[in-house]
């Protein structure tokens, strides 16, 4: 019941909001802090939560406050993730896949309130949305990043993409690390079905990238996924496998702003 109840609203309510935040970028409505663009997709993802029987549980979330630009990573294992991350951050974008701006109304609608696309199979595209993630972030705006690239069977973390890690060395922003627990039990990936359950968000000290350069993402890339991997095993007993052992090493030995 719950599961159609959720399905039903959301086909209902998604369209309507997006169709006010096309037509507000269409009549030139601009997009400042707190303004509409802010507004409806933290309603949009509230309502989500609310549907589902969410209930959320901060740890660490002190730094919201801060009006210092950030980069937030995130692990990534179920489209609830986005929907938690999206009703609590402040000012922020999205970096999300191109897949997901052919939807109608959706995809448009997600592009008029700020959310980046990234093509992760193409190099070049993938570059230029980080440039693009950069300069948001030098405009004031945080950036929302998941740099495990998909969602996940488990939530044991997987290796990295660098990308992220070179946009914050980059914009010479403070990376928060943020671990999502409970997301699965809502919906887990490749399932229909949506269940109540406690979610927990855990805010991790940030780790400042200013003053690094391009030859330091792999470490940075490390120290973020390691601080990950302790906080789910302490706090909820996953244990992950060792990242220099399941490191993508795939490496190019011209300098690019997209590892992969």
């Amino acid at each position: 019941m719950r599961t159609l109840l959720t399905l039903v609203t959301m086909v209902v309510v998604t369209p309507v909001l997006a169709t006010i935040v096309i037509v507000a970028g269409l009549i030139g409505v601009p997009n400042r802090p707190g303004g509409l663009y802010d507004r409806i997709p933290r309603l949009w993802s509230r309502l989500a939560l609310r549907l589902a029987g969410v209930r959320l549980e901060l740890h660490g979330d002190q730094q919201l406050h801060q009006l210092e630009s950030r980069v937030f990573v995130s692990n990534h294992v179920s489209w609830y993730d986005i929907f938690t991350l999206l009703a609590i951050l402040p000012r922020y974008r999205f970096v999300a896949k191109a897949e997901l701006f052919k939807i109608p109304l959706f995809g448009t609608a997600a592009r008029r309130a700020g959310t980046i696309p990234i093509q992760r199979e193409n190099r070049k595209a993938a570059f230029q949305a980080y440039e693009e993630a950069a300069r948001e972030i030098r405009g004031g705006a945080s950036v929302v990043v998941c740099p495990e690239g998909t969602r996940g069977d488990s939530y044991a973390l997987r290796p990295f993409k660098k990308g992220p890690f070179v946009l914050a060395i980059a914009a010479e922003a403070p990376i928060v690390p943020v671990v999502v627990y409970g997301t699965r039990e809502v919906q887990a990936k490749g399932s229909f079905m949506i269940r109540s359950a406690m979610v927990h968000v855990h805010f991790l000290e940030e780790i400042p990238s200013a003053g690094l350069t391009y030859e330091d993402r792999d470490r940075l890339a490390d120290e973020c996924w390691q601080r990950m991997a302790r906080a789910l095993e302490q706090h909820h007993g996953v244990v992950s496998a060792n990242v220099s052992a399941r490191r993508d090493r795939s490496r190019q030995k011209t300098p690019s702003l997209v590892e992969s």
